[in-house]
């Protein structure tokens, strides 16, 4: 009879994690904030995803598409 192989699992190496990358979602105008983009339907309070033609909430999947009429017919 063969002896099998053990294997030993140990720690997995760190990863670090995407940080959040809200402060790209506000402008500044003067002295205040301003929120970007914010879904219709949930509020203020939710953002919309941006992809290169529409915008996205991924709470509602509520979605608005960029670009003229002609592409989409």
């Amino acid at each position: 009879m063969g002896k099998k192989k053990i294997v030993k699992k140990g720690k997995k190496p760190h990863k670090n994690k995407p940080t959040s990358k809200k402060y790209s979602k506000y402008k500044v105008e003067g002295s205040s904030l301003k929120k970007e983009r914010f879904c219709p339907r949930c509020g203020p309070g939710v953002f919309l995803m941006k992809s290169k033609d529409r915008l996205y909430c991924g709470k509602c999947h509520y979605a608005e598409f960029i670009g003229s009429a002609e592409n989409h017919k």
